[in-house]
């Protein structure tokens, strides 16, 4: 006998629907983890230097007398460890590491909370989130932006007038032969330049919701401005921690600085279609639908 559909909802029927919600809602992650870094000054930032900057540091802006040092990737890719420097105490946390929760936010504030607690020497491989852990918010001023050194190398990896044993000089030789050169354009917050050999980038972290995002950028590339002038084009865009990245590809023979003018208009007419209030046009929509086909998810 086949099965009784009694109990099964009709398709587009006010029970459907609910059901299909619940599922949804189960399936979803929490929304701190959709995007984790919110309501931090230093959100775009993070989520660069957690997804594609190589070498770069920036100190926390922690509570208490505690040096604490955000880093792109420390040696082995481990959480945290603690180092003396000059007869202080001094804590390095990465971001890119090799074993990661759902949470990057608590992986932080946790790796934070042991480098404050831990002695030189020490050092963490992973952090283990529980329902209590804090997270990065929790251990830091929120409202604080960061001062990120961009580094051309990891040679900051090795304490200064410290004579590393021969296999750590060659993993930091190894990593310096493999880093992409990379700025943080002056004056732009966190929109990233990386030469990637045959072609640089340009990968501009917003701040903004996803769809009001996407709607601006199908405004400007429907009015011909989704560019950075000569030696540019608009590449795509990829969704990260809850935010949306577009991508322009430059030209690799000009410094990073020579596009700070360009990304800067760009920004005031991302800012303009930002406050256009209202449905997108038939040829939005097409610049829209071209945009979506480009997009790629990291996270």
């Amino acid at each position: 006998m086949g099965k009784s559909k009694r109990n099964t909802p009709k398709p587009g029927s006010n029970r459907a629907e609910r059901i299909a919600e619940r599922r949804a809602a189960v399936a979803a992650p929490p929304e701190e983890h959709v995007r984790p870094f919110a309501g931090l000054a230093a959100e775009c930032d993070l989520v660069a230097l957690r997804e594609f900057v190589p070498s770069a540091t920036a100190k926390l802006p922690v509570t208490g007398d505690a040096t604490v040092v955000l880093a792109t990737v420390l040696p082995g890719a481990v959480a945290a460890l603690v180092r003396d420097e000059d007869g202080v105490k001094t804590g390095y946390v990465g971001v890119q590491v090799q074993v990661q929760s759902e949470d990057p936010a608590a992986d932080i504030g946790v790796a934070v909370r042991w480098a404050i607690g831990a002695e030189p020497g020490d050092s963490l491989q992973s952090a283990e989130i529980t329902a209590d852990s804090p997270r990065l918010a929790d251990v830091i001023d929120p409202a604080v932006n960061l001062e990120i050194a961009v580094h051309r190398d990891f040679n900051w990896w090795i304490p200064e007038g410290a004579e590393p044993a021969p296999e750590v000089a060659a993993t930091v030789a190894k990593a310096n032969d493999a880093i992409m050169p990379s700025a943080r354009l002056a004056g732009l917050h966190a929109a990233w330049w990386v030469d990637a050999g045959d072609k640089a980038h340009l990968r501009w972290v917003r701040p903004e919701s996803e769809d009001d995002l996407m709607h601006a950028l199908s405004r400007v590339h429907a009015a011909g401005g989704l560019h950075l002038g000569d030696g540019s084009r608009f590449a795509g865009s990829f969704r990260t921690h809850g935010l949306l990245v577009p991508v322009f590809d430059l030209d690799p023979e000009r410094h990073p600085d020579e596009w700070v003018a360009a990304a800067t208009e760009l920004g005031e007419r991302l800012d303009d279609a930002l406050a256009v209030d209202g449905p997108l046009t038939s040829a939005e929509r097409r610049a829209r639908d071209g945009i979506r086909g480009r997009q790629v998810t990291l996270r």
